[in-house]
């Protein structure tokens, strides 16, 4: 059975953001590869980091780069929505801005978080920000925080409506395939991204994924990733 309609919910194919795409011309390849491997809608999650940007430079950049990549965009290719990987930082919740970098039509924010031990601090303020926002958190490559905290700290933050992104690689690699399976049948993870940045060393790779978990643990895992997505899209 061939996977379609598939949400990539992590990417830095937005040209000429960050470190991914250097190019439109790059990036209709990025999603050219994406719409052949079945991928149907397409989250531009560009890095922020709030202490070398400013919300409204990030802001406008992004839109002056979106409608670039809009306006040489054929038909076939996946829908596009802009967004953002904020990289978590402490008063997060509290930026004015913060409806402007959630994931277009849905109410999803990707938060990158630190690469270090994580404080009560930390966890209590993203699970104040899940509850009382209005937002739906979606914690970023949820498999890169592993020396960071616990299972029990993910599951609290799951049981207060965080969601977790993996990325499609954690899936494929020997070393860390075993542990995102029983992650998924924990339902520890809830949406999948390539966190693509290229074509060639991260190209787009969301239906080798998809098809591995297939394999392993059925259609119903695959379909319940996608209407885990879609339902993002309907809130």
């Amino acid at each position: 059975m061939a996977v379609s309609g598939l949400i990539d919910f992590h990417t830095h194919i937005l040209p000429e953001m960050d470190d991914g795409s250097r190019s439109v011309e790059e990036s209709l390849e990025m999603l050219s590869l994406s719409a052949k491997q079945g991928v149907a809608k397409v989250a531009l999650t560009p890095h922020f980091y709030a202490d070398r940007d400013n919300p409204e430079h990030f802001l406008e950049k992004r839109q002056r780069r979106y409608e670039k990549l809009c306006a040489s965009m054929g038909e076939g290719l996946p829908q596009i929505f802009p967004g953002a990987e904020i990289a978590y930082f402490e008063g997060l919740s509290h930026m004015k801005e913060l409806e402007a970098f959630r994931i277009q039509g849905t109410k999803a924010l990707l938060v990158e978080m630190p690469f270090r031990p994580w404080t009560e601090r930390l966890v209590a303020d993203i699970s104040d920000l899940a509850r009382h926002s209005g937002f739906t958190v979606v914690l970023a490559h949820i498999e890169r925080y592993d020396n960071c905290t616990t299972e029990r700290v993910l599951k609290s933050l799951v049981y207060e409506g965080v969601l977790m992104q993996s990325n499609a690689n954690s899936f494929l690699r020997f070393m860390s395939k075993s542990k995102a399976f029983r992650r998924l049948d924990d339902g520890m993870v809830h949406l999948l991204g390539s966190d693509c940045h290229n074509t060639g060393s991260r190209p787009p790779n969301l239906a080798e994924a998809f098809t591995a978990i297939q394999n392993k643990q059925g259609v119903q895992a695959v379909s319940s990733l996608v209407s885990r997505g879609e339902k993002l899209f309907s809130l």
